[in-house]
């Protein structure tokens, strides 16, 4: 199997960032991007999704979270792009329901080449911290426009925001997981079309 992949630099007026991905990884992680909830979040994410996973991100946090948020979305979603290059051979779709105590999220996604995002959730959850909620549905949404992928994530039922937050991050993992696996029976491109 050829090595999947990528690192990212991206640099703006509002965040710095570099990122190495390793896709067939064993959930390895060094997260440091300045806000804590997020960075437990994103060792999450790596953790299951057996993804390896190394980022730094040096954004305006003095300003608000949101454009470290987005901008670290943005560069995993284009690791996750450059890693699964042609797609050949890949399962291309996977599926994830994942409870954590009172809630319950599933995430469903395709690597089609596609960039979309249904998100259902709560109307108002309580911030965690600093953190908003609504920040998770900001990451989903530059994850899945820059890794080119359909995501659907509802979050089903749950109460608490840290619940809620998690089971989302965990169940988008599982199915990441899932879509990019091997499958040997796939022969080239998982498409009718010859092309993702």
């Amino acid at each position: 199997m050829s090595q999947r992949t990528a690192l990212i630099q991206r640099n703006t007026a509002e965040t710095r960032i570099r990122l190495q991905l390793k896709i067939d990884g064993h959930g390895d992680s060094s997260i440091r991007t300045k806000i804590p909830f997020f960075d437990h979040m994103l060792t999450l994410f790596a953790r299951h999704s057996l993804v390896d996973l190394e980022l730094e991100t040096d954004g305006d946090i003095e300003v608000d979270f949101h454009h470290t948020v987005e901008d670290t979305g943005i560069a995993l979603g284009q690791a996750f792009s450059q890693a699964l290059g042609d797609k050949r051979g890949i399962s291309r779709y996977g599926h994830a329901y994942v409870p954590m105590d009172e809630t319950l999220a599933r995430a469903v996604v395709d690597f089609s080449g596609r960039p979309f995002l249904h998100y259902t959730g709560p109307e108002s959850v309580a911030s965690m911290g600093e953190f908003s909620f609504t920040l998770v549905e900001e990451f989903l949404r530059a994850f899945s426009n820059h890794a080119q992928c359909n995501l659907h994530l509802h979050l089903l039922y749950g109460r608490d925001g840290h619940h809620l937050a998690e089971a989302a991050f965990k169940s988008l993992a599982k199915a990441v997981d899932l879509a990019c696996r091997m499958d040997p029976r796939v022969q080239g491109v998982p498409s009718t079309k010859g092309l993702l």
